[in-house]
């Protein structure tokens, strides 16, 4: 039996202890969790840069890595750790009413707060000052997030087209209309609007939101950007630098 603890690793009465490490953060755009995607590869524009903390800071570690096209990580819901579990959650993909089981689910909810993301890998950054950091695509973790493993992506053992989708194949694919008036567009940096105009397709609500009148909003790359949604189009109706900024 193995148990993940978060620090110390030694045997007890024949169970193996494991030390859990973080060896890495994700650092990007998103400094909250609302707006990121639901799931890795939806909005690939959306790039990060993996750090790795001081002792893995290593070259040797990524050699090979080059060959890949995607790598899987295997991450932790920081905010979302909890000493207790509940066997059941209420994924808001169907409306936040409905319960099912957690393991039926990729709620942040869980006895282990872990979370695994497919993404891109666009290149290795070898001459940066915290280097070799790795840069991927497609991510749906926040800023800050703890990174504990990077596997490769193997196609012929990973991709199952066949595969059932579940609850979560309904409205898998859904978008909406988005009005982005020129003016409050052009405080958007060129090279990430293309990341933010994928996320607001995505409409960055819970599902089971329907109120025309509310506000939304959320931070991304040093800005406040609000938002409506009524019949199908969101149209964005602030963007500002966030203080301090």
């Amino acid at each position: 039996m193995i148990v993940l603890l978060p620090a110390g690793a030694f045997f007890r009465k024949g169970l193996l202890l494991l030390q859990l490490k973080v060896i890495a953060h994700m650092r990007n755009d998103f400094s909250t969790k609302f707006g990121l995607p639901r799931q890795s590869g939806l909005v690939e524009a959306i790039r990060g840069r993996i750090v790795f903390e001081e002792d893995y800071r290593v070259a040797d570690a990524l050699r090979g890595m080059e060959g890949f096209s995607h790598l899987w990580l295997i991450w932790g819901f920081s905010e979302a750790v909890r000493q207790d579990w509940k066997p059941t959650v209420r994924p808001p993909r169907l409306g936040g009413n409905k319960r099912l089981g957690v393991f039926a689910t990729r709620s942040p909810f869980r006895p282990n707060a872990l979370g695994l993301s497919c993404v891109r890998l666009e290149g290795i950054d070898y001459d940066c000052s915290d280097g070799p950091a790795i840069i991927v695509s497609g991510v749906d973790m926040m800023d800050g997030t703890p990174i504990y493993d990077i596997k490769p992506y193997i196609p012929y053992a990973d991709c199952r087209p066949e595969a059932a989708a579940g609850f979560v194949g309904e409205n898998a694919d859904r978008h909406v209309e988005v009005v982005f008036d020129e003016a409050l567009l052009a405080l958007v940096p060129c090279d990430r609007r293309e990341a933010l105009l994928g996320v607001l397709e995505r409409d960055p609500r819970p599902a089971y939101h329907d109120d025309p009148e509310r506000v939304y909003g959320f931070e991304y790359a040093g800005l406040d950007v609000k938002f409506k949604v009524s019949d199908g189009v969101l149209t964005v109706c602030g963007v500002a630098a966030l203080s301090g900024e």
